[in-house]
C-alpha cells in the first residue's frame, strides 16, 4: 500500500510549480520546520517554502506580496552557546528553475532562547530578536551592483519603488560642530592619560611618599581597557546618546576627585573611575563617528581622532609640567570641568541617534548579563597582579622571588581562565569569540596590542631623555618633543585619507610599523650630546609611522563587521591598544628600572641604586655631587636605551603581524550603508 503522504506531497510537488518569470531565484532552505516569509516586487503571486525533508515542496500564496531578496530574514533565533556555523548553509543552487542562485549565510545573532522558533512579518525590519543573515548576490541578479558585491552587509527594508533605503548624514555646520566635540573630548581623555607624567613630583610633595607613584598612572590605564568592551555592550543594548553622556559624567567625577584628594590613596580612586568614564568616551566617539561620516570619509575622520590622541598624549608631559610649575598641580583635572562641558552640551544639541544605533531589545537580566561582570572583574584581576609583578620584580623583592614569580603566574592563569569564560558565554562575553575569532579582527587586536605600546613607551621616556640627560625642565622637554607630536599628526591625517583613496589599509598598518620599529631603534642610538638634527629625525621618523598606523584597525574592525556589531568591535580593539598601552609601558618602567640599577655600580661606584631610583629626572643634578653625576647620568642613558629597544622589539612584532593580514582594498564607497553601529 502507497504511502499516502507521499501521494499528497507528489501532487503538491508536480502541480504547483513556481513561476520562474516573476521570480527568478530558488531558495533551497537547509532547515527542519522553519517558516519563512518571502515576497518580491517583481511579481505577484508569492510563495511559503516550508522547511521539511524534502526541500522542494512549495505551497502557494495567492495574496501574499512579495519582497527582494536581501531583506529576507530567517525566524529561527539560536542559543548563546550555539555555534552559528553549526546551523548550516542556507542557501544552495536548487535543481528547480534556472541557472541562477542566491547564496544566503547563516550570520550573526544575539542570544536567546535555545531553539524558538517564531513568525517573522510579512514586511519591514525583523525584531531585534531574529537573526540576521548576510546575503550575496550572483552576477546574473537584477540587483547586481559591482561595488556591493562579495561583502557582507545588513540590508535595509526596500523603499516602495523596491529600492534599498540609506541612511542621512548630516552635513554643514552640523557636522562639523559634532566634529570639533568628538574632538575635545578625544583630546581630554588623552591627556589626561599623560598628564601625570611630569606632574607627579609635585603630587608626591603633596603625598609625602613614592611608594604610590606606579599607580597614578596605572590606575587609569587599568580601567580604560578593563571596561572598554563594557561600553560597546552599553552603547548596543541602552541609547548610545544617553550612554555616551554618561560617560562624560563619570570622566568628569573621576577629575574631581583627583583634583581635590586630599591623600594618595583617593587620588588613585579617581584616576581609576576617571579610567572607566575616559573608556566609553574613547568607544563612544569612535562609534559616533560611524553614524555621522559617510563610509567614503569615515577613515579620514577617524584619523583626525588618532592625530587628536596623539597630540594630546605627546602633550600631556609638557600641559603637566607647565601648571605644576606654575600654578598647581591639581589643575592638571581641575580644568576637564569646564573644558568637558563643551562636548558634553554638543552632543546634547546637535547629535541625533539614527535608526541603526536603536538599542536591542533584552530583558533587565539579560543587559545586565551582556556587561560580563565577572569577565570584566577577572580581565581587571589579571592586569592588577601583572602591574604588581612588574613593579615589585628587581626594585622591591628580587625577581626569583615567591612573591613576583606567584604574581606573574597568577597573572597568566587568570588571563587564561578569562578567556575560557569568554568563550563559554558566546554572545554574552566581554569579547565575543564569532568576532575575535575572524582573521582581520584577531589580527588587528594583536596588532593593537603591541604598536600603541611601542607609541606610549616613546611619550613616556622621550621626555625622560631630555629631563635627565639633556638637562631640560619640563617645559623645554614638552618642546624638544615637538616633531614627535607633529609628525604623528601628519601620520594620522595622511592614513585617514590615504585609506579613504584608495582602501589599502594593509599597506598603512605594514609601513607604519616598519617605520616606528625604524625610529625606535634610531632612537635608542640617542647619547650624552646627541646632535639636534639626529633626535629629531629619530622622532620624526618613529611619529609618522606610529602616529599614522595607530588607529587603522580600529577602521579595519569597523567595515568588516554588520552595523549590529559595530560598537562592539570598536570596543573590542580599543581595548586590546589600551590594555597592550598599560602592560608594554609597565614592561618598559620595569627594564628602565633594573638595567639601570644594574648599570650604576659599574658606572658609578659608591652611589646606591636605590638612591637613583627615587630622585626624579629632573633632579639629578641638584642631588647628586659633580663626581657622581657623569656616572649616574650614565646609567640612567643605559635604563632609557633599554626602553627604546623594547619599543623597537614590539613595533617589529607588530610588523610581522601586519604582514599576514589580507592584502586587500576595503570597501570605503558602499561598505555598510547602515549608518554606523548598534
Amino acid at each position: 500500500m502507497e504511502n499516502p503522504t507521499s501521494e499528497t506531497q507528489k501532487e503538491v510537488t508536480d502541480s504547483r510549480r513556481i513561476n520562474t518569470r516573476s521570480f527568478p531565484y530558488v531558495l533551497d532552505l537547509n532547515l527542519p520546520s522553519i517558516d519563512w516569509n518571502i515576497s518580491a516586487p517583481w511579481g505577484q503571486g508569492g510563495f511559503s517554502a516550508i522547511g521539511s525533508d524534502d526541500l522542494s515542496v512549495f505551497t502557494p500564496l495567492e495574496t501574499v506580496q512579495i519582497t527582494p531578496l536581501d531583506a529576507i530574514i530567517p525566524t529561527r533565533r539560536i542559543s548563546r552557546r550555539e555555534s552559528v556555523g553549526s546551523v548550516g548553509e542556507l542557501g544552495r543552487r536548487s535543481q528547480i528553475g534556472p541557472a541562477r542562485t542566491v547564496s544566503t549565510r547563516m550570520a550573526k545573532s544575539r542570544p536567546a532562547r535555545p531553539f524558538s522558533y517564531l513568525a517573522s512579518p510579512v514586511s519591514g525590519l525583523p525584531s531585534e530578536d531574529t537573526l540576521r543573515e548576510e546575503t550575496e548576490y550572483g552576477d546574473e541578479s537584477p540587483l547586481y551592483n559591482p561595488s556591493s558585491a562579495h561583502r557582507s552587509r545588513f540590508s535595509w527594508p526596500p523603499d516602495s519603488e523596491g529600492l534599498e533605503s540609506k541612511p542621512e548624514y548630516p552635513t554643514g555646520f552640523g557636522l562639523w560642530i559634532m566634529i570639533l566635540a568628538l574632538i575635545l573630548s578625544i583630546f581630554l581623555i588623552a591627556l589626561d592619560m599623560t598628564i601625570v607624567a611630569t606632574a607627579i613630583p609635585a603630587i608626591t610633595n603633596d603625598f609625602h611618599g613614592l611608594q604610590d607613584v606606579a599607580w597614578y598612572g596605572a590606575a587609569m590605564f587599568m580601567t580604560t581597557g578593563g571596561f572598554q568592551t563594557v561600553w560597546g555592550k552599553i552603547f548596543k543594548y541602552y541609547p548610545l546618546k544617553r550612554g555616551y553622556l554618561v560617560a562624560i559624567g563619570i570622566f568628569q567625577v573621576g577629575s574631581i576627585l583627583c583634583a581635590a584628594a586630599p591623600t594618595s590613596m583617593i587620588f588613585i580612586i579617581g584616576r581609576a573611575i576617571a579610567g572607566v568614564g575616559a573608556a566609553g568616551v574613547g568607544c563612544g566617539s569612535y562609534t559616533i563617528v560611524a553614524f555621522i561620516a559617510e563610509p567614503k570619509k569615515r577613515p579620514a575622520y577617524t584619523g583626525i581622532l588618532s592625530a587628536v590622541f596623539g597630540i594630546a598624549s605627546v602633550l600631556g608631559p609638557l600641559v603637566g609640567g607647565v601648571f605644576a610649575s606654575s600654578a598647581t598641580w591639581r589643575w592638571c583635572f581641575w580644568i576637564n570641568l569646564p573644558v568637558g562641558v563643551l562636548p558634553l552640551v554638543t552632543i546634547v544639541f546637535f547629535f541625533r541617534t539614527p535608526e541603526a544605533a536603536k538599542p536591542l531589545d533584552a530583558t533587565l537580566r539579560e543587559k545586565l548579563l551582556q556587561l560580563d561582570p565577572i569577565g570584566t572583574s577577572m580581565l581587571m584581576g589579571a592586569i592588577v597582579t601583572y602591574l604588581m609583578a612588574v613593579h615589585y620584580g628587581g626594585q622591591i623583592y628580587p625577581w626569583n622571588s615567591s612573591l613576583v614569580i606567584g604574581l606573574l603566574v597568577g597573572s597568566g592563569l587568570i588571563f587564561i581562565a578569562f578567556a575560557l569564560l569568554e568563550y563559554w558565554q558566546g554572545e554574552r562575553a566581554a569579547i565575543i569569540p564569532r568576532l575575535f575569532c575572524r582573521r582581520e579582527i584577531f589580527l588587528s587586536a594583536l596588532y593593537s596590542l603591541l604598536l600603541p605600546g611601542a607609541l606610549h613607551t616613546l611619550i613616556y621616556y622621550i621626555p625622560i631623555y631630555f629631563q635627565a640627560i639633556r638637562g631640560s625642565d619640563a617645559i623645554t622637554s614638552g618642546v624638544q618633543n615637538l616633531p614627535l607630536i607633529v609628525s604623528a599628526m601628519t601620520g594620522a591625517v595622511g592614513a585617514g585619507l590615504f585609506i579613504s583613496a584608495t582602501g589599502m589599509s594593509t599597506v598603512v598598518m605594514v609601513g607604519g610599523a616598519a617605520f616606528g620599529a625604524l625610529g625606535c631603534g634610531l632612537s635608542y642610538t640617542l647619547g650624552m650630546d646627541t646632535p639636534t638634527g639626529r633626535w629629531v629625525g629619530f622622532q620624526i621618523i618613529a611619529g609618522f609611522g606610529l602616529g599614522g598606523a595607530f588607529q587603522i584597525p580600529v577602521i579595519v574592525g569597523q567595515v568588516s563587521v554588520d552595523a549590529v556589531d559595530l560598537s562592539s568591535t570598536t570596543a573590542l580593539l580599543l581595548c586590546f591598544q589600551t590594555v597592550g598601552a598599560a602592560l608594554i609601558v609597565s614592561a618598559a618602567q620595569a627594564v628602565f628600572v633594573n638595567r639601570m640599577i644594574l648599570a650604576v655600580p659599574a658606572l658609578a661606584p659608591g652611589v646606591d641604586p636605590m638612591r637613583v631610583v627615587a630622585t626624579g629626572a629632573g633632579q639629578l643634578r641638584s642631588v647628586f655631587t659633580a663626581e657622581e653625576l657623569p656616572g649616574v647620568l650614565a646609567a640612567y642613558l643605559v635604563g632609557i636605551q633599554s626602553t627604546f629597544m623594547l619599543a623597537c622589539s614590539v613595533a617589529g612584532a607588530a610588523f610581522l603581524l601586519a604582514t599576514i593580514l589580507p592584502w586587500k582594498r576595503l570597501n570605503t564607497v558602499a561598505v555598510k550603508e547602515t549608518g554606523g553601529a548598534a
